[in-house]
């Protein structure tokens, strides 16, 4: 535990010394709320209006409060993903400039050298994606605020999950590269592909029927899902008070993905949190495993 200690402090440090990863990785969320607040807000309010049925009206603040918790919940099911990716350029930098070799001379198992990796990239990720709730929750109550201190909670432990799954998935990925080209391009991949297949840029509502249950079976879809269920339960809480009548209000919850369903099913919370959960301890085994494995062939 000690070594393993001594190793997530090395690996933190390492990263926020270095201004260019750190930046990177920071700018991120802010980006995406710019754009998102800049050239989606609109087309999301409009197209949630346009899909509302005749003789329901809603407020202007509820209404944006529904946009701001769509980009909230769109810019951290992403940002945990990809951030992680950023995070984690530490161990493929350390492999590319012979540090990792260094650091295998030690008596430190090759177990506990991945999990210093995972643990380190594991912190530096949630504090840039805290910063970007912080930043998110600051949009809303600008925007329309409807979220409960339970909400705010909720939405907490949804991006722990998500960052640890970010985290676990980009180690595993991250294993197999060594050089500075090479993360470039798997960073410059999945920074363009994720929000497509986890739903964060478009709703999987929107998708072919086909599509649907394809991405239904990624673990990805489902840490979107759980974001955006706690972003929004508020303001539909709020429709549901003055009036919208149940069946609009589960059409809506749809569209935005706060429902999902998997082959017709629909998953519950618990479910998605389980399906999360169970992702995340089998993508850290496999990399630790990977490492194990590894340390045998070069024997």
């Amino acid at each position: 535990m000690n070594s393993l200690s001594v190793l997530i402090k090395r690996n933190t440090k390492l990263f926020f010394r270095d201004k260019g990863m750190f930046l990177t990785s920071l700018i991120t969320p802010g980006i995406l709320l710019l754009l998102y607040s800049t050239f989606l807000g609109n087309v999301y309010k409009n197209s949630f209006i346009s899909s509302m049925p005749e003789g329901i009206t809603l407020s202007d603040e509820i209404l944006n409060g529904v946009v701001g918790g769509q980009l909230l919940s769109s810019i951290l099911a992403v940002s945990c993903v990809t951030v992680a990716v950023s995070c984690n350029m530490l161990m493929v930098q350390d492999r590319a400039n012979g540090s990792l070799n260094d650091l295998m001379m030690t008596p430190v198992k090759r177990s506990t050298l991945a999990l210093g990796y995972y643990f380190a990239t594991l912190i530096s990720t949630l504090i840039i994606c805290f910063a970007a709730v912080a930043l998110g929750l600051a949009y809303i109550a600008f925007s329309g605020w409807y979220m409960s201190l339970g909400d705010v909670l909720w939405l907490c432990l949804d991006v722990l999950l998500l960052v640890m799954f970010g985290t676990a998935l980009s180690s595993v990925i991250n294993f197999f590269l060594s050089t500075q080209g090479q993360i470039a391009a798997v960073g410059t991949i999945v920074s363009s592909c994720y929000g497509f297949i986890c739903g964060a840029y478009m709703p999987i509502s929107q998708f072919s029927p086909g599509l649907q249950k394809a991405v239904s079976l990624l673990p990805g879809t489902y840490g979107t899902a759980l974001v955006r269920t706690h972003s929004l339960r508020g303001v539909f809480g709020e429709m549901e008070r003055i009036g919208v009548p149940e069946k609009v209000l589960d059409e809506m919850e749809t569209a935005v993905d706060s429902n999902l369903y998997f082959f017709g099913s629909k998953v519950s919370v618990g479910a998605m949190f389980g399906v999360l959960s169970a992702t995340v301890a089998v993508l850290v085994g496999a990399y630790v495993l990977l490492n194990i494995i590894c340390k045998k062939k070069n024997k």
